[in-house]
């Protein structure tokens, strides 16, 4: 039974928000993200295909998330309900499933277990739901998500994703449904493909750009409207699995077609996309929207874009703070990675900072990338130490998770102990110079071994939530296939676990609330 006080939080929510598009109609989807509304909601991609489902004949979506107590290890959670008409999981025909990154796995396990709904695939009978998945992580590896779900739309699904639900709802029969989908080049179905991934799917670009349906305070980006101004990458970054991505790199939504979409009583514009500062009209479109009167933000921006007119269009756009990215510590390093941002470019940065009123610079960082020594760590110190002479800087940090369909793609994690290490030379090296903020070393582990994983550490995975979620529950699940926190795992294991013998250990049903 649902507590009065989400009851409440539930309906405050909804009556906030601007845009929802209400529907009837018989063909019901749960439209899952495994992780809290304020974040569900910030992502352009959930909203996308809720736009897309909303649009169908004969279909409608209700929207569910992973409770806000839910992503918290030990945690337990309430039955999660749709906020459109509170029902629970397991009263839907079709889940679909958006994954944003790897650990956000967990959320789902969770989400299932406290809906009664059996997390294998394997355990589903026709009354169950059928699992439906998508999202970012399908772009890299979502392996580890094939002994939960039981299709995956790989890469962008705005055209695939009718198919796929229509293709489900008229299959009369599990089995018939999986056997259809599994023809689609762009549909991953394990129970007929095994662990042979579909190839990633490429819309049109005529269904750019994707905008925001719904608006809401209730998010980080509070009340933004989101919108694309390109998609994908042209730049050749070797952790990126954006890279040179799909249509063959970056597509560019004209700046016309962005201010149609741009609703006239917004007041606040996200411009989204793997490389927003290299579209060729950014200035021009931050400009103008800052003579309207809107604040702008940008999801990325690189060093080698931050001229002077650029940095005083974002200052008048709102922006408070200059982010960009460092990436590797050094110059050796970032030109390991491929990337293009050198000294000069940050000096420039932290110049125009100082120059345009901005309250700080901020830089994000990986360390513990292959080949890294204590040596880069410290040109990381020198450095960062001389920006701070010009204006206040902060540092992100992140460790470096490799990713499949990467260049990098199967270099080992640098290890907890060795990452941690690396972190207090960096905190010890700025201390009272620059603000230093870092990922969990531990976490970023669990994160790379599913990164790099499958079927087993898909499993595993499972098993780890049940335990309690908590590292030490992902440690020793994953050292029973032989991974490690400070070395060992893919390469060179002596007698890892077979897959089957996590599959039937007895697992405990997580509690849900009352």
């Amino acid at each position: 039974m649902l507590s009065q006080a989400t009851r409440r939080l539930i309906q405050t929510r909804l009556s906030d928000e601007i845009g929802r598009i209400d529907k009837d109609a018989p063909n019901r989807v749960a439209l899952v993200y495994p992780s809290p509304y304020h974040v569900g909601m910030s992502s352009l991609g959930y909203q996308r295909i809720y736009r897309a489902i909303q649009a169908m004949p004969g279909a409608m979506c209700e929207r569910v998330f992973l409770p806000d107590e839910g992503d918290r290890a030990g945690a337990r959670i309430e039955r999660p309900l749709s906020y459109e008409s509170l029902r629970e999981l397991g009263e839907f025909p079709i889940l679909a499933v958006s994954v944003a990154y790897e650990l956000e796995l967990s959320g789902l396990v969770r989400m299932l277990d406290a809906s009664r709904i059996p997390v294998l695939r394997e355990a589903r009978d026709e009354q169950a739901p059928f699992i439906l998945a998508g999202g970012p992580l399908t772009f890299s590896n979502p392996l580890p998500l094939a002994p939960i779900v039981d299709a995956i739309v790989m890469g962008e699904a705005e055209s695939i994703v009718e198919f796929a639900i229509e293709t489900i709802y008229r299959a009369p029969s599990r089995a018939v449904a999986l056997a259809r989908l599994a023809e689609h080049p762009n549909i991953f179905v394990p129970a007929h493909h095994g662990s042979l991934l579909a190839k990633i799917g490429a819309c049109s670009d005529a269904l750019l750009p994707a905008y925001s349906a719904i608006r809401t305070p209730h998010t980080e980006l509070s009340n933004m409207f989101l919108i694309e101004s390109e998609r994908g990458c042209s730049r050749g970054c070797t952790y990126c699995v954006m890279r040179r991505s799909t249509n063959g790199g970056m597509r560019i939504v004209p700046k016309e077609l962005i201010f149609e979409k741009i609703p006239a009583d917004v007041k606040k514009v996200g411009l989204v996309g793997a490389a927003v500062s290299d579209h060729p009209k950014i200035i021009e479109i931050v400009s103008e929207l800052a003579e309207r009167g809107m604040q702008v933000g940008l999801s990325s921006l690189r060093p080698d874009r931050l001229k002077e007119e650029f940095v005083a269009a974002l200052r008048k756009a709102g922006h408070r703070t200059l982010t960009t990215a460092l990436d590797g510590p050094s110059e050796r390093m970032r030109g390991l990675i491929d990337r293009r941002g050198r000294e000069p470019h940050y000096l420039a940065a932290a110049e125009r900072t100082r120059r345009h009123g901005f309250d700080r610079l901020k830089l994000y960082l990986m360390i513990g990338l292959p080949g890294e020594t204590d040596d880069d760590i410290d040109e990381c110190v020198r450095f960062v130490g001389q920006l701070s002479t010009i204006c206040p800087v902060a540092l992100g940090v992140a460790p470096f998770c490799a990713k499949r369909n990467t260049p990098l793609d199967r270099m080992p994690y640098a290890g907890v102990a060795r990452v941690d290490a690396k972190l207090e030379r960096l905190r010890k090296g700025l201390r009272g110079r620059a603000d230093v903020r870092a990922v969990s070393a531990k976490w970023a582990w669990v994160e790379y071994v599913l990164a790099q994983g499958g079927e087993a550490e898909g499993l595993a995975l499972i098993t780890a939530v049940r335990a309690g979620g908590r590292f030490s529950d992902y440690r020793r699940a994953f050292g029973l296939l032989g991974h490690r926190p400070d070395g060992g795992g893919y390469e060179g294991l002596a007698t890892p676990i077979a897959p089957e013998r996590l599959k039937h250990k007895k697992l405990p049903l997580i509690s849900a609330g009352s």
